[in-house]
């Protein structure tokens, strides 16, 4: 699975890399590793002290895109809910889905649970310590199979992400751009010449650790690192045009309505998302999107603005959505409650919160299925996402004036 694909010959006239004699790099080894050694004291986290792959593999998909402080209460709380494979692979969607709730990127806690159960399955409950069957896990890529393989196993296996591509990227000036998945093989080679194959756990550790606290993406201070005589760009003053990487599109905006429908006993409605996409099966608030709503008779939809106030042709268009899709009367305040913005990664959301109560049911038809009634002290048993508990806590907020 991971092999040398490129001869230093070749990393040098492909590439232009010019990769280390091993007497270099067995000196950048050991630099790296006793700097690693001084600052474990300093990192002692939780699923290092475990080195069981179960944690590890929890605590790599945690790590994705989240800061290591942050991470660790996730962490501690779900490996307590679910302390075994056995325990993760018999909890249901929704229970796992609860112990996920505000990391985000929900797809990875349902990939869990499914790998949980495929390892129950094909493996006998035992983690498997091949990298070829590692990877096969639902939701476990390069990455993530590396870093297990290394730090649970012992195998020399690299664990290349965004953080060490950085690392490696400013270490050898490599002009390769690392948002392209054809450029990962080069930087798994790099990093193969490289790993110390006694250590290639902590070795990887080592580079995470260095890309985490010193050659971050900003606030970068070359002159700081441990390792920093084998630093290309730093000796070159280059540091600041690696790593190449193409620019990212913006998040694209897109502004919804968001409705805090109350009945007559103070239950709230909440609708349950779709299993598939953004966000899938947590909870919300009823949504309805700005750009697609209908006014007037006609196909010209709001100005994509934050709302403030429905006009009345609008709020009559919004009662008589709610009405079609919930099956419920409701009479809304045209004054918003408040406006919550949340980015993702490619998508930037704005959000006017309307409340409203509901009248009646409409020819004694029930809510669809995907939805339910729930008093506010009962929210804790539903998932919600971050931007869903943004608009609670706004909603709810008493604002002084």
């Amino acid at each position: 699975m991971f092999k040398i694909e490129y001869t230093r010959k070749e990393l040098k006239e492909k590439f232009n890399i010019e990769m280390w004699t091993a007497e270099k790099i067995r000196s950048f080894q050991k630099i790296l590793m006793d700097w690693y050694d001084q600052q474990e004291a300093d990192h002692n986290f939780p699923w290092r002290e475990s080195g069981e792959p179960y944690n590890i593999w929890i605590s790599e998909i945690m790590l994705q895109q989240t800061r290591t402080d942050t991470v660790i209460p996730y962490y501690e709380r779900f490996t307590e809910a679910f302390p075994t494979i056995k325990d993760l692979a018999e909890a249901s969607e929704d229970q796992v889905l609860k112990m996920w709730e505000g990391l985000g990127y929900y797809s990875r806690a349902r990939n869990l649970r499914e790998a949980a159960q495929q390892i129950m399955i094909h493996h006998e409950g035992v983690f498997p310590n091949d990298p070829k069957e590692i990877i096969q896990l639902k939701g476990v890529g390069p990455y993530t199979a590396g870093a297990i393989s290394s730090m649970a196993f012992g195998l020399p296996t690299p664990a290349i992400d965004g953080n060490l591509m950085r690392v490696l990227s400013r270490l050898f000036e490599i002009n390769l751009d690392i948002t392209k998945a054809k450029n990962r093989k080069v930087f798994e080679t790099v990093a193969l010449y490289l790993i110390d194959e006694e250590r290639p756990g902590d070795f990887n550790q080592a580079l995470m650790d260095l890309g985490r606290t010193i050659c971050t993406p900003k606030n970068y201070f070359p002159e700081r690192s441990p390792v920093k005589e084998f630093n290309a760009s730093y000796i070159n003053d280059t540091w600041h045009e690696y790593p190449v990487k193409k620019t990212k599109n913006k998040p694209k905006p897109i502004t919804y309505i968001s409705l805090m429908i109350q009945n007559e006993v103070g239950e709230y409605l909440l609708e349950r998302r779709p299993k598939t996409g953004l966000l899938a099966s947590t909870w919300q608030f009823p949504m309805i999107q700005v750009e697609e709503i209908v006014t007037d008779g006609t196909w010209k939809p709001f100005e994509p603005i934050i709302l403030e106030t429905l006009k009345k042709e609008d709020k009559v268009y919004v009662e008589q959505f709610v009405e079609d899709k919930y099956n419920i009367m409701v009479s809304l305040n045209e004054q918003t409650s408040g406006v919550v913005e949340h980015i993702f990664s490619h998508l930037k959301w704005s959000v006017s919160i309307f409340n409203g109560e509901k009248t009646e049911s409409t020819s004694n038809r029930k809510i669809p299925k995907n939805c339910e009634w729930v008093k506010p002290r009962d929210f804790e048993r539903y998932t919600f996402p971050t931007v869903q508990k943004k608009i609670w806590t706004n909603f709810t907020e008493i604002t002084l004036f």
